[in-house]
């Protein structure tokens, strides 16, 4: 019987050989599939219940149909299990685990089995051919791709690749761009995802990524690596920004994006339908560089506020609606190249916010250390915002103060002292009374009479924080305490807990 089941079928690798070649697939996998329409068709004949294992020699294509029981010390399942007992009446020395093979003959194929056949290699292909795909256009991730316009699908764009499709999503089209059957497109592959009918190729046109890839193919020092590109920020279809810096002095970077008459950028800019883009120097001075990215407008004083993230940001009046831009575009694409707030006042409007600091910080200097009016303005004119900085700092700093000596320096410091413990003792009482939890304490930019101000306003764990709005923070708080971005960040720091509890689960 072993003869016939294993008699060459030259005819079996003449088809898989075929297949693997129209569909360019690995023909293993063609094998793969042919064995287990072959099985499918086994099981039919002989019985479902049965375990039944096909193989396909890959010289001579002769295919093996074998019945596989497993030697089991309790029978749980007649038709694929036997005992070791009976097992050793057919072979001395077999093991628990191991299996009786029991040789089939070929089977005969009838019309349902042949189509049943057919159909199991025909998805088995199709699989086979699917993987291929999502693999090579998974390698495509992060680069532009060509294609054409299929059709049109609730607002989406499906593009042939020719293999397979890919769809631009109305999200990521250039506002007013429109599109029509036959159409050529140009797009950047953000994602590719393994799905049932096929991989999913996700495309956009709307990414800063597709603008930098765009230049890195107009100008070849980009794609050199001379010139690098340090970041883009786009508001697409109208309004973009592309931070550049050279790696070779003799080399400008803007000027090589730009090309002769603007041959280079240009290029670009008819691609994405017009978008203006502004070429901006890269600086590793941090002022410098926002300098450079509000570029119309010019800046009459930059401060950096490193801890929080934040920009501020000083122009004259005539500027500020430049330094704007319109609908807020230029501050706004200028902060997604630094990654940083960025707070654009005139310099009456500094003015202004100087002097109500500078208030509030009096105020709160002469009611702490029990000083008068001009002695709180000397300690602010020498940068100290808080009474723990007075508290705190080395004495000699103290005493170097024109119109100080060391007693009076003495004097302010230990006032100081006996506020800040007083404070704190306060604070520990107060807090517990009012039910704070320890966790809002934690929170950084939220000092004690902060968290007290939440506490009597309902505002005691870090859950009724992060409900909160900026403008409600802002009012708990009162005026001047907190800027609109400090704000927000106090809130998102509260919010972080939720983010890791869905991490978690």
């Amino acid at each position: 019987m072993e003869n016939i089941v294993n008699m060459p079928r030259p005819e079996i690798l003449l088809v898989a050989d075929t297949v693997a070649r129209e569909k360019n697939i690995d023909r293993e996998d063609v094998f793969d599939a042919m064995e287990q329409a072959i099985q499918k068709a086994g099981r039919s004949k002989y019985g479902q219940a049965y375990d039944i294992r096909v193989s396909i020699n890959r010289k001579t294509g002769a295919i093996t149909l074998a019945r596989y029981r497993t030697v089991v010390e309790e029978v749980e399942n007649d038709n694929m299990e036997l005992t070791l007992e009976d097992a050793r009446r057919i072979n001395p020395n077999i093991k628990i685990g191991e299996c009786i093979i029991d040789p089939l003959p070929p089977i005969d194929f009838g019309r349902v089995a042949a189509q049943t056949a057919k159909q199991v290699i025909k998805q088995k292909v199709g699989e086979a051919e699917r993987n291929k795909q999502y693999e090579e256009y998974k390698e495509k991730i992060g680069t532009i791709i060509n294609g054409t316009v299929k059709r049109l699908e609730f607002g989406n764009v499906i593009i042939d690749m020719g293999k397979t499709e890919a769809i631009l999503r109305r999200d990521e089209i250039i506002p007013r761009e429109n599109f029509k059957n036959g159409d050529r497109v140009r797009a950047y592959v953000l994602d590719v995802r393994r799905e049932t009918r096929g991989p999913q190729i996700f495309l956009s046109r709307t990414c800063p990524e597709f603008m930098a890839k765009l230049f890195t193919s107009e100008v070849p020092e980009i794609y050199d690596g001379l010139v690098e590109i340090m970041g883009v920020a786009r508001d697409p279809g109208s309004k973009a920004k592309i931070a550049v810096r050279s790696k070779d002095s003799s080399i400008d970077p803007v000027g090589a994006c730009v090309g002769l008459r603007g041959i280079r950028v240009q290029a670009v800019v008819t691609e994405l339908q017009g978008e203006k883009i502004d070429i901006v120097p890269y600086s590793a001075d941090r002022a410098q560089y926002i300098v450079s990215a509000l570029a119309p407008a010019e800046v009459s004083k930059v401060v950096l506020d490193e801890e929080n993230n934040r920009i501020e940001v000083v122009v004259t009046d005539e500027q500020y609606s430049l330094a704007i831009g319109r609908r807020g575009q230029n501050v706004k694409l200028a902060s997604q190249l630094l990654n940083a707030d960025i707070d654009i006042l005139t310099e009456e409007q500094e003015r202004e916010r100087r002097a109500t600091e500078n208030r509030i910080r009096s105020e709160r200097f002469i009611s702490a250390l029990d000083i008068d009016e001009m002695i709180a303005h000397v300690l602010i004119s020498e940068g100290f915002s808080t009474v723990d900085e007075i508290a705190m700092v080395d004495l000699s700093e103290l005493s170097s103060i024109d119109g100080f000596d060391e007693d009076l320096a003495t004097e302010l410091q230990n006032r100081a002292k006996a506020f800040v413990q007083k404070r704190n003792e306060e604070f520990v009482e107060k807090s517990k009374s009012l039910g704070v939890d320890e966790s809002l304490k934690t929170i950084s930019g939220l000092d004690q009479d902060m968290i007290l101000s939440l506490a009597e306003n309902g505002v005691k764990t870090l859950d009724d924080l992060a409900d909160l709005a900026s403008d409600e923070l802002m009012e708990i708080l009162g005026e001047g305490v907190v800027t609109e971005a400090e704000a927000n960040r106090i809130i998102m720091a509260a919010r972080e807990h939720w983010f890791a509890d869905e991490d978690k689960e």
